[in-house]
């Protein structure tokens, strides 16, 4: 008999379906040879500190730190996961053979690897590894399976990460909150968690400490169209006024006019992180909530697999674009086709192939989010949008570049120059798709690229004008939304609005694409983060956390990214996974012995709205 385990129960039925197991039992299915059972999410986690010896169970700065010779798992303490695993563990110790169909990635990699371990199962192990769930791709997973030992280098990186993240997690949480919390509050410490507040707080204090200044911006308007001086900002009001002055009662001359034809290439498809941004951005959804919902795309077979960090899609799947295409334009919602219009024009001819959207070299596990080609039915609003989105961009790479016309127009009076920038849209393209909810990926327009059409200026023209000096104040940068905070932990805190260098810059990120909503999510629940209206502020806790903490190792994007880059290279086979693990068990030394040397008396005020944080941080003790 062959065992087969995926992550939850609905895909296990999915895949059941597929292979013939269709005689229900408790807790799995069986027919045609196979035995389908399911996990629900992770069964087994890495074992707490007192299971490796009684005297780790108090929290103590003289047990720190916590390094267990030899890491291992348990199982979690639920009863329905300890009567689903009894069933697991009966099953895998009579199985001929066991096809591991958890979620392909790390974590579902590192999931069914360990409930393998606990249920001491002998027998041979294959993989099912695909990237959508439509009865097509279960059917070709099945007919290609690969042996598990080719994923043995994905399993080591996901075990890696865990291992570090209980290392420095479990140990500086319970430094920081004995040294620091005077035992009143848990000062909860995470590899990724604390460097992403860390970036909040210092944008807080940039703010916080921010000190307007007044400049003075000089325009004139000529011709109903206003050019605005070149030299930029003046920071005395008497050198706006000079300059005033040098222009007002004398005409304007036209200097130059300057007409390019310019191009502007399809938005790339969706990673998850784009998604998200997006969805924050246009709908106000946190991270989570579109983590959630294209997970329900994706097990509705709607979309393809969503915990992606790359945008392109491998050279292979081109074949299968067009009966993509096709499924889009029977969509039906409220009685609408909202996109037969938009596939019509692809029709009768090749879908474009372009080098940005198609590259087998830059896709390692799973391509970008696309849809599958089903026909939703009955999604709800919240899903609807998020599909919507993501069929508006796979159909948006196949048509043509945007062409547009820039004009630009200098001006001067005396020695003072002018400028005014116009864009005509000479053929959308691409933007036909948005018709008017236009952006490029997920920055917002510059406002010298404003779509305007400028009257017919001649060079040498000349006439009256009505100059006019404004005084301004300069303005602190923004609050991190979680759309802002996304695109920054995938840059480790680098502010890069480039979409080829933010791509280049993702193997440095901070945390996961899979895990950045968590881990956001994580900073509320502590309270060291709140939302007020889309912004996302820091509270006087999480400030003081920050405060306290002097050892760059747990509080720097940078040094976080250079982790997370040695993680994806353990996955890659290019870096030692027992190194990674030694150098964490250093690091966490080091740290433990700087703080408890500290001989300052410093504390993180215990504010009123968390005694409940109080009784937990008892009940640890």
């Amino acid at each position: 008999m062959i065992v087969c385990i995926a992550e939850k129960p609905s895909v296990a039925k999915d895949i059941a379906r597929i292979i013939g197991a269709t005689a229900s039992h408790d807790g799995y299915m069986e027919g045609n040879g196979y035995q389908v059972t399911w996990t629900f999410g992770h069964l087994c986690e890495l074992k707490m500190p007192e299971d490796y010896t009684p005297m780790w169970k108090a929290w103590s700065l003289t047990a720190l730190p916590m390094i267990p010779p030899r890491f291992g798992i348990r199982l979690k303490d639920d009863q329905g996961i300890k009567k689903q695993f009894a069933v697991i563990e009966r099953l895998m110790q009579a199985a001929d053979g066991i096809i591991n169909c958890g979620d392909a990635g790390q974590e579902g990699e590192l999931i069914q690897r360990w409930v393998m371990q606990k249920a001491g199962a002998k027998c041979p192990v294959q993989r099912l590894w695909i990237s959508s769930m439509t009865d097509e791709a279960i059917r070709e997973g099945f007919a290609t399976l690969k042996d598990q030992g080719q994923y043995q280098s994905l399993y080591m990186a996901g075990l890696s990460r865990a291992v570090g993240d209980w290392l420095l997690g479990i140990n500086c949480t319970r430094l920081y909150t004995i040294k620091y919390g005077q035992n009143h509050q848990v000062l909860s410490i995470g590899r990724v968690q604390t460097p992403t507040l860390a970036l909040i707080v210092n944008r807080q204090k940039e703010i916080d400490n921010f000190k307007p200044e007044p400049y003075w911006v000089l325009a004139t308007v000529y011709r109903d169209t206003t050019f605005t001086a070149t030299k930029g900002r003046f920071t005395s009001k008497e050198e706006g006024e000079q300059a005033f002055k040098t222009i007002e009662g004398k005409p304007f001359t036209i200097t130059k006019v300057e007409k390019k034809n310019g191009r502007e290439t399809p938005p790339s498809l969706y990673d998850l992180t784009s998604l998200q941004v997006d969805c924050n951005k246009k709908f106000g959804f946190s991270a989570e909530t579109t983590l959630n919902i294209i997970q329900q795309l994706y097990e509705q077979k709607l979309t393809t697999y969503p915990r992606v960090d790359t945008t392109f899609l491998p050279d292979d799947v081109y074949s299968k674009c067009p009966q993509t295409m096709n499924g889009l334009f029977q969509v039906k919602h409220a009685g609408q086709s909202p996109y037969a219009d938009l596939v019509r024009p692809l029709g009768g001819k090749p879908l474009l192939k372009s080098k940005k959207v198609f590259d087998s070299s830059k896709v390692t596990d799973h391509h970008a989010i696309i849809p599958t080609g089903m026909i939703p039915t009955a999604l709800t609003d919240m899903q609807r949008k998020v599909f919507d989105l993501i069929a508006r961009r796979f159909i948006a790479v196949f048509y043509p570049d945007c062409k547009y016309a820039q004009t630009t127009v200098l001006g001067a009076v005396d020695d003072i120059e002018f400028k005014v920038t116009g864009r005509t849209i000479l053929d959308p393209g691409w933007r036909a798709v948005y018709a008017k909810d236009v952006q490029t990926d997920d920055d917002e327009k510059k406002p010298d690229e404003e779509e305007r059409t400028l009257p017919a200026f001649e060079k040498g023209e000349s006439g009256p004008h009505q100059p006019t000096l404004t005084e301004k104040m300069t303005t602190p940068p923004p609050y991190y939304t979680e759309a802002t905070l996304l695109r920054a932990m995938e840059t480790a805190g680098k502010l890069v609005d480039d979409e080829e260098l933010r791509r280049a810059m993702k193997e440095n990120g901070i945390g996961r694409p899979s895990t950045r909503a968590a881990i956001i999510e994580t900073l509320f629940k502590r309270k060291y983060i709140r939302k007020e209206r889309k912004r996302l502020v820091a509270t006087p806790t999480g400030i003081e956390l920050i405060d306290l903490i002097r050892e760059d190792l747990l509080k720097s994007c940078e040094l976080t990214g250079i982790w997370e880059k040695k993680l994806r290279d353990i996955e890659a086979q290019k870096y030692d996974a027992q190194q990674f693990i030694a150098e964490l068990k250093q690091q966490v030394t080091t740290i433990v012995h700087d703080v408890i040397s500290d001989p300052t008396n410093r504390r993180v005020t215990v504010l009123p709205d968390e005694a409940e944080k109080k009784k937990k941080s008892k009940s640890l003790t």
